[in-house]
This record gives structure tokens, sequence and C-alpha cells, in this order.
């Protein structure tokens, strides 16, 4: 490109500057790539894939802060933008800033599982931390949380509340001393997240790394607190996390098999069986997922050997195994294998025609084809799990993730359907928080039909939820999509 064409301003168009960088970065002439993709941004500035592309060059280049604006730049409108994420998470490596690195690569993992690039960067993450700290045990990253509740750090910047403050600096004793009943409500609202706040609380205790800074001038120690605050107030589960509705009726389910083995002795193989069982219950609800993966595995094994004399129950009890089992596999990102397990539940459930067992077959294999983008098939199984559905509560959750299938899909119609559903279910059992996400979805379908004045109404409403909820994050949200589409109504 000439000195006489930068100055009069690009004279192709965007998807030919574009072809001609990447056809630089492919031969290794860098600084010419970017010259090229900066033209493309001139042409259409904010393109997220140009600004990736252009900070993959920035990180050959060595020039790891022009990386990551750029990187953070991709991210701007869409904070769940994978290309974006794992671009994020190459330019701190390349800065030395590993522990962050391997928070956006635990982040973009836990959106995209199976790319590859993600695993690879979360190894070489822990490697260089373990390499580069090497004594401090309170920074192994041994816990198998998703870590990427720290991007909230960035976004919020608001002040702790003075009561959490005073908590952390109590001694460590004192600090642990929780009832076991707010421990397991904290274990099952915070999911895979519980094992992070256990993490953070660790590292709060290595008093030279919390003097520590980020390359922003933050220091380490209101970074963790701040993340620790966020997590303490937060009542929602992650949108494809197994729901506190299907957790309850598992268990009711695993309930019910113990009163009908109650009478029994230890040594009858109900009793041990079901003893098993709950003992894989707690472990994934800990988050102690490989370890219930294991346990689930060795008495599958065992009772595949038992004969149906033994075992009357027999199909109910392979089923329940394989639905463990699906869903560790799929807390691990081994979809494949987590369908597979899913699809022998739903098999012996169709056998032996138990309702339950069909229903979570059914609601475990909707979550994985969501979780991996087929939406499509989501959709096909979740509609047949409709007539099962018992409750409000599970109603306002299945048809909530229906509706956000179709959005994904674009139809749009469909969406606002099934949010209206979900909505009306939300409203009979007068939960606010699935008001609040029913409401949003709808605003959302209602925006992408052009019928703006219903989605100021509905975002109105989830707004007005998410302040009674006291959640920022939605407010926020909320808010600025809400202003976006008054602008709509006045065009």
């Amino acid at each position: 490109m000439s000195d006489n064409e930068g100055e009069q301003g690009p004279k192709s168009t965007f998807s030919t500057y574009m072809a001609e960088a990447d056809q630089l970065f492919h031969k290794g002439e860098y600084s010419k790539a970017v010259e090229s993709y900066s033209t493309a941004l001139l042409l259409q500035p904010g393109d997220r894939n140009c600004l990736v592309a252009r900070s993959r060059c920035y990180v050959k280049m060595g020039e790891a802060e022009n990386a990551l604006k750029d990187a953070e730049a991709s991210l701007k409108d869409d904070k769940s933008f994978f290309k974006g994420l794992y671009q994020k998470a190459e330019a701190l490596y390349t800065m030395g800033d590993f522990e962050f690195a391997l928070v956006f690569y635990h982040r973009g993992h836990k959106l995209r599982p199976e790319l590859q690039e993600f695993r690879l960067g979360i190894q070489k993450a822990e490697e260089a931390i373990s390499n580069s700290v090497g004594s401090p045990s309170s920074v192994k990253l041994e816990n198998k949380g998703d870590l990427s509740f720290f991007h909230k750090v960035d976004e919020r910047k608001k002040a702790r509340p003075k009561s959490f403050i005073h908590l952390l600096k109590k001694e460590p004793s004192e600090r642990s001393q929780k009832t076991p009943k707010s421990e397991r409500t904290a274990k099952q609202l915070l999911g895979e997240l519980y094992t992070d706040k256990e993490y953070l609380e660790k590292l709060l205790k290595d008093e030279d790394l919390i003097k520590g800074k980020t390359r922003t001038g933050e220091r380490l120690q209101d970074v963790i607190m701040s993340c620790i605050s966020y997590l303490d107030t937060r009542t929602e589960f992650w949108r494809q996390q197994k729901p506190i509705y299907a957790r309850e009726r598992d268990r009711k389910l695993l309930q019910q098999q113990w009163n009908r083995t109650r009478s029994r002795p230890p040594s009858d193989p109900n009793f041990c069986v079901l003893k098993n069982l709950e003992e894989i219950d707690t472990e994934l609800t800990a988050g102690n997922t490989k370890n219930g993966l294991k346990k689930a595995r060795e008495v599958l094994k065992t009772v595949q050997g038992w004969s149906d004399k033994a075992l009357p129950n027999k199909a109910e009890v392979l089923g329940n195994l394989y639905s463990c089992i699906g869903n560790a596999l799929m807390d691990l990102g081994n979809m494949d294998k987590a369908l597979e397990n899913h699809f022998k539940d739903l098999e012996l459930a169709q056998q032996g025609k138990l309702t339950d067992s069909k229903s979570r077959a059914l609601d475990n294999i909707g979550r994985v084809y969501a979780r991996i983008g087929k939406f499509q098939q989501a959709i096909k199984i979740w509609e047949e799990k409709i007539p099962l559905v018992q409750g409000g509560l599970e109603k306002a959750w299945l048809f909530h993730e229906i509706g956000r299938c179709y959005l994904e899909l674009k139809r749009h119609t469909k969406a606002r359907d099934y949010g209206i559903h979900s909505l009306s279910a939300a409203d009979d059992i007068g939960d606010e928080k699935w008001q609040l996400n029913a409401s949003v979805l709808v605003a959302q379908a209602e925006l992408k039909l052009g019928n703006y004045k219903s989605s100021v109404l509905h975002f109105e409403k989830a707004l007005n939820q998410a302040k009674l909820l006291q959640d920022d994050d939605a407010r926020d949200a909320i808010q600025k999509a809400l202003q976006e589409t008054r602008q709509q109504v006045f065009q």
C-alpha cells in the first residue's frame, strides 16, 4: 500500500483488504498484515473478526499490549465471542499474566468445550503458573471450576459491601465456621462455581500473592475479593447447568428407592447400590466430578454383573448410573460420551416405562445438544419432554430454554411464544428470577420481530425484576437494551 493511498484513504473493499491481510499473515509478513487489517477497519470500524486477526499479528510481533487492546475491543458488544476470548487469553499469556490467561481459556472452554485450542491453552497456562510460582500451595490450580466469573471484575468496578470486607478480615478459622445448611445451599446454587470460591478463598491466604498488582494497576487482593463478593451474591445457575428443580427430582427418585429398601438388611444388593448412588450424587453436587465419575463407572460394572433376580429394579439403577456418568462427562467437556450415556438412560426408561426417568434423560440430552450448539436437536428432544413436565418451575425453565434455542435459530415468533409460556409459568409460581429471564426472552424476540413497543414493555418488566433481585449486572444490561429499543420506537 503506497503512502499516497494512505493519505487518500482506502481504495478497495473491506473483504479485499481482509483477504490481502490473511495472505500476508500466512506468509509471516505480520507488519504488512497489520497495515491491511488496519485499512479494513477504516472501512468497517469495530469488525470483531478483523480485530481478532490483527491481534494475532501483534502477538506474533511481540506487541502484546496492542494485541490485548484489539482482543478486548472484539469483545465490546459480545462478551461470549469465543474468538475474542481466545485471543485475549493468548495476549495475556504472551504478557506473562498466566493466571488471567487461564481465566479466559477456562471461560472459552466453558462456552465451546469441543474446541481443542482452549484445552491446550488451559494446559499451557497451568504449566506456566506451576513453573513460575513453585512453592506456594495456595496457587495450585487444582480445583476444576470454570473461573470465568473473573471477567465481571472489569465490567462492574463497584465497591464491595462493608459487611463483606469485614467478613474477609476475620481469622480463617472464624470465616470457616459456616452452618452445614448454608454450605449445602451455596454448593447447590453455585454448582461448578463452588470450587472456584474455595480456590479464591485459598488465594487470600497467600500474603505475597495478594500484595501484587495487575497490569492495569489493580491490587490482586481487590480483584479476588470482588470476585468472591460476586459469587456470594450470585443466586442463579448457569444457563446450561443442571437446573435446581432437576436435582430435586433426581434426589426424590433416589429417596423413593431408599424407602422401598428401608426394611431390607445392609447386605441386600439394593441397599448397597443405593448407598453408592447417594455417595456419587454427593460427589457430583460438591463439584468432585472426576471422583464421582470414577465411582459411578465402578458401580455400573458391578451392577451389570448382577441378575434381575438379585436386583429387581436393575434397569432403574442402571439408568441412574448412566445419567450420573453422562452429567459428569458433560461437565468435563466430553459431549459425545455424555450423549451416549444419556441415550442409554433414555432407552432403559422407555423399555421399563419409567416416566420420571424418561423425563430426566430427555432433559439431559437436550442440555448437551444446546451446549454444543445443536439447537434444532435440543428443541426436538425438549418438546418431547413437555407432556412429562411436573411443576411450574420445571415449566418455566423448559419453555425458556426451548425459546432460547428458537431465538438462536432466528425463529423469532416461536421464541416469543415459548417466552410467553415461560413467563406465564413463572407468574403462576411467583418466581422473580424466571419472570426476569422470560421477560428478557420475550423482549428480545419482539425486538427482532419489529414489535418495538411490546419489546419495551417486557424490557421494563425485566428491569423491575432485576432491581427487586438486586442483580446489578442484569439491570445494567437490560437498561442498555431498553435504551436502544426505545430509540427504535421513536424512529
